[in-house]
């Protein structure tokens, strides 16, 4: 399996441990940066992200920030990109077999390294379950493609 992964300033040390769990494991893993803890914006790294994923079929993204919420919040603004915020196992399980979450994304600050790989492993080992959610990931697929929406 082929993984982009992505970070800030915040992820820095999660994202090298979760590339070396992944590439120890076999699979393929670009870094599409950043390599300090120098500050950057989030949303950078989330667009080049979930810009590979899409164009790379098949393939998954992970990022990484202080909480992960920007970061989802900015990859989720992609359509085809169906990102999950990740805390435990459960979550992360739920996100592959549910809704089937091509991006994943940490907090640093929120998970420890133990955490991190159990959450990481439980969303890698686990696949879309299709059946009665595929009629919902096409709903959430159609709202990302209605662009903006005022309600």
């Amino acid at each position: 399996m082929k993984y982009y992964i992505g970070a800030d300033h915040a992820g820095i040390d999660i994202k090298a441990y979760v590339k070396e769990l992944f590439e120890k494991r076999g699979h393929e893993v670009i870094d599409l940066g950043p390599n300090t803890k120098d500050r950057v914006d989030y949303p950078d790294y989330a667009s080049k992200v979930c810009k590979s994923v899409l164009e790379d079929e098949g393939s998954k993204g992970i990022l990484i920030c202080g909480s992960g919420i920007g970061m989802s919040m900015a990859a989720n603004k992609f359509d085809g990109i169906r990102a999950a915020l990740c805390h435990n196992e459960y979550s992360a399980k739920m996100a592959r077999e549910h809704n089937d979450a091509n991006v994943i994304c940490l907090g640093e600050r929120v998970s420890g390294f133990g955490m991190v790989e159990a959450i990481v492993d439980a969303w890698n080992d686990s696949s879309f379950a299709g059946g009665r959610h595929e009629s919902r990931v096409e709903k959430i697929n159609a709202i990302s493609k209605m662009g903006s929406c005022r309600v």
